[in-house]
């Protein structure tokens, strides 16, 4: 973990993509659950996303915004996105449409510290909660159907 510590936030040419994590876990009786965390300014129900990060792969740059974000550990599995959605961001004085890579991030450990912890609430849900809490319509999308897609990198 110590080199996610330490990655440096690459300055994307295009500003215009991010990569997601969409952190998992299954509970005793086999269900699925979805980490979600709160946005800093708006506290509303987002997934831990950020910039590409030098020296990660899209997918270990998704870890790395559980780790800061969530306070979340595992293994992103596939290797590649289970979807995309886009959003706006605001940036103070305009919104910017941003693309969103989401990888699926199998949750390991929950750390009692991390980096963000003050600045967020983090809750687990249901994948059909977590679809009516997201402002996403895309987002919500990928998080009905979040039984399937686990079922399907499990098998």
């Amino acid at each position: 973990m110590s080199k996610l510590k330490t990655a440096k936030k690459a300055r994307p040419a295009s500003k215009s993509l991010q990569y997601a994590a969409l952190p998992v876990r299954l509970t005793g009786d086999g269900a699925v659950e979805v980490l979600l965390v709160t946005s800093r300014e708006t506290k509303r129900w987002i997934i831990p996303k950020g910039w590409p990060i030098r020296k990660l792969t899209p997918g270990g740059a998704a870890a790395h915004e559980a780790y800061e974000e969530a306070g979340v550990q595992g293994v992103i599995r596939p290797a590649t996105p289970v979807g995309k959605y886009t959003y706006a961001k605001n940036t103070g004085t305009s919104e910017l449409p941003l693309k969103v890579k989401v990888f699926l991030l199998h949750v390991e450990r929950q750390l009692a510290k991390w980096p963000e912890q003050a600045q967020r609430e983090t809750r687990w849900f249901n994948p059909a909660e977590a679809a009516g809490l997201v402002a996403e319509p895309k987002l919500a999308a990928i998080l009905r159907k979040l039984p399937e897609l686990v079922a399907l990198v499990n098998t």
